[in-house]
């Protein structure tokens, strides 16, 4: 039994490493170490988990069952471990952090820095993503999100105030072209749209006008999956860009955007921390939910 709860740990590193080798590396072992680990998991319940080639490890459709399954469990007796191995007054190890790449007040450092100088045996992993997954099962410790699109059996707490919307462009551009005044108007100009992926449709542009929430379709010049990419080219006059506040925020300062049609632009809840219900909680995870509270 203690073989096979062994080769179940292994298999989920190498399921979420997508490598022999990365979690051959972190495990401190060889990587025929790992291969004969899962060998002996396959053996055991008699079907491939995993398909190897000479370029790249994938889970075959039994592996990925059984991932969804044990990966959480996994997570919970790792934690469990770690609070027992932690000492309470000096928290230790990695934390695992995806985070969106909108959540500009999270990712400007000041927080984060700040937790780091106070905690200098957390090593903190961030990975800057907005794709959607189970960081339960990907092995995060945590996410930071918008708080209207977390799962509801997950824990929340805010990390940010309220967020808005807004359309923004150069003084150029409004120079050369007319002033929209209403959400309707965008149709006739030359925008730049935000998407994260190829295969993931385009963030909708989402005004409110009596109390009704609409979306507004418009033509765009331009697509990109690079907040910096819009942000420049809404600088540079040639589009009028849409996105949170918080991005375009230290320009509109320094007059460098103009944000336009903001009596359309409601305020809604902002980004949140978000991670699962734990019976055992690690103490590098107590850790940064004290510092947040205590921080804000």
């Amino acid at each position: 039994m203690q073989a096979e709860l062994n080769s179940v740990s292994v298999f989920v590193l190498v399921a979420q490493e997508h490598s022999f080798r990365a979690a051959a590396d972190r495990l401190g072992v060889t990587r025929s170490a790992v291969s004969q680990a899962i060998r002996k998991l396959e053996e055991t319940v008699g079907v491939a988990l995993i398909r190897r080639t000479t370029r790249s490890v994938s889970l075959t459709e039994e592996g990925e069952r059984l991932y969804r399954e044990v990966a959480p469990a996994v997570a919970d007796i790792t934690a469990s471990l770690a609070t027992i191995r932690d000492r309470p007054d000096q928290p230790s190890g990695q934390l695992r952090l995806a985070v969106s790449s909108i959540a500009e007040e999270f990712l400007s450092g000041r927080m984060l820095g700040a937790f780091s100088i106070a905690y200098p045996e957390i090593e903190i992993y961030i990975n800057v993503t907005d794709e959607e997954f189970d960081i339960v099962a990907e092995g995060y410790d945590a996410g930071v999100r918008l708080g209207e699109v977390i799962a509801q059996d997950m824990i929340a707490l805010p990390v940010s105030g309220q967020q808005r919307q807004v359309p923004v462009c150069s003084p150029a551009y409004l120079e050369r072209m007319s002033r929209p005044f209403h959400p309707r108007d965008l149709a006739d100009h030359r925008c730049v749209n935000w998407r994260p992926a190829p295969d993931v449709a385009p963030f909708r542009w989402e005004f409110a006008e009596d109390g009704r929430e609409f979306v507004v379709t418009v033509g765009p010049g331009f697509t990109t999956n690079d907040m910096a990419l819009m942000v420049k080219l809404a600088r540079s006059g040639a589009c009028i860009a849409f996105g949170m506040e918080e991005s375009f925020r230290a320009d509109i300062a320094a007059g460098r955007l103009v944000p336009l049609l903001e009596e359309f632009c409601p305020y809604f809840p902002g980004f949140y921390l978000y991670y699962p219900n734990r019976r055992n909680m690690a103490p590098k995870m107590r850790a940064l939910l004290d510092f947040i509270k205590d921080f804000r």
